[in-house]
């Protein structure tokens, strides 16, 4: 068991761990429990019904937050020509192909927070799915990352657009916001992107699709939700 801080048993004794709490409880929880010296990010963790093991179950998507993540997202494009004039335009961060390629190989440049490509870059760009894999930030078309509309995808994944994916044991981890938002803006960031997951769920689930929600915030500890409050599973 990992030994917590002072400050973190101190907060933690303010949440009753067997409660499930409705959705405007648990947000004025994580906002009081926040007590690091930043503005700590609220995340949303949801433990799924998913099979794992098959593939045909496994969730990797995206969904878009009314009010964005708080964060500064770095974008960077793969594209040539006019796609790539686009992508600077849109406001993209770095836009380049085999220069980017051999930059992010040879460097290991990772300054970024997503990677969009247009379908002909992937074959510059396939090379290097074992630095960018693991970070979960190879360019994919079920994530919307793979794209001819690169200009598009720019705007969306600054304002808010995010990849979710299931980890190797079938749950979901996404920020929905930072601490400092108002409390109406977080309510709907959470509501928005679990509305967005349920419409996700594979054909191949048997029963409810979520089985358990927690909300909590960087240095917070666990808030479990209960999951009728933000949205009912139809």
């Amino acid at each position: 068991m990992p030994k917590h801080s002072k400050r973190y048993n101190e907060v933690r004794k303010l949440i009753d761990r067997e409660k499930q709490y409705n959705l405007d409880e648990a947000v004025d929880l994580a906002k009081k429990v926040a007590t690091a010296k930043f503005d700590e990010t609220v995340e949303l963790h949801i433990k799924t019904n998913i099979d794992y093991r098959k593939s045909d179950q496994q969730i990797r998507s995206t969904v878009s937050l009314p009010h964005g993540t708080g964060k500064e997202v770095k974008v960077l494009v793969f594209a040539k020509g006019e796609k790539a004039e686009q992508a600077k335009e849109a406001g993209a961060d770095y836009v380049g192909a085999e220069d980017l390629a051999e930059k992010i190989q040879k460097e290991n440049f990772l300054d970024f927070d997503v990677a969009i490509a247009t379908p002909d870059m992937m074959r510059i760009i396939g090379r290097l799915g074992k630095i960018l894999g693991p970070r979960g930030l190879m360019p994919n078309p079920k994530a919307g990352t793979v794209t001819e509309n690169v200009a598009e995808a720019v705007k969306e994944f600054k304002k808010g657009r995010l990849e979710v994916r299931t980890d190797k044991t079938g749950n979901l981890h996404l920020p929905v916001g930072k601490v400092s938002f108002e409390t109406d803006k977080l309510k709907e960031n959470i509501k928005s992107a679990y509305e967005q997951i349920l419409n996700l769920r594979p054909a191949g689930v048997k029963g409810n699709f979520i089985k358990k929600v927690v909300l909590s915030t960087t240095m917070g500890p666990g808030i479990k939700v209960d999951p009728v409050t933000i949205a009912e599973e139809k």
